[in-house]
């Protein structure tokens, strides 16, 4: 498979990992101003999306979404954690920032495992870990 759409992938699936985590669980939160914030990451994540389908048009290839049983394996892993915390704003913003930190800690590897990949796509993996820092920083707000 060619580097760049693997990377490219990768990026894809990250995003819409935290689309889906935040649809799961934005209802939940009692909070609005904690429920505005999760709106605004998951507008983030939609714009990195939108950007890396882009990019595959440019190379001539689809999306690679997450596969069914990584979407249910997270979904279930989110219900389980969540069974317990309606309306625990600081445990929400502690799984989610828990979420960001993997994200920060996984797309750093990538980006330097995929040093040599197409700069368009390393330029949304950067903008990809800075929406994840970002996140991280602006959750610490609701511990």
């Amino acid at each position: 498979m060619n580097k760049n759409i693997e990377f490219l992938d990768y990026i894809y699936q990250n995003a819409e990992m935290g689309v889906n985590g935040i649809n799961q669980i934005v209802d939940r939160v009692d909070n609005a101003s904690l429920a505005n914030l999760m709106e605004e990451q998951k507008e983030e994540y939609d714009t990195i999306l939108n950007e890396a389908k882009e990019i595959y048009k440019k190379y001539g290839k689809e999306e690679k979404e997450l596969g069914k049983i990584t979407k249910i394996t997270s979904y279930m892993m989110t219900e389980m954690m969540m069974m317990s915390k309606k309306g625990e704003n600081n445990a929400i913003a502690k799984m989610m920032i828990e979420g960001s930190n993997k994200g920060i800690i996984e797309i750093t590897e990538k980006i330097n495992h995929y040093d040599d990949a197409d700069e368009e796509i390393v330029s949304l993996a950067k903008k990809l870990l800075a929406t994840e820092q970002h996140n991280l920083d602006e959750l610490k707000k609701y511990l």
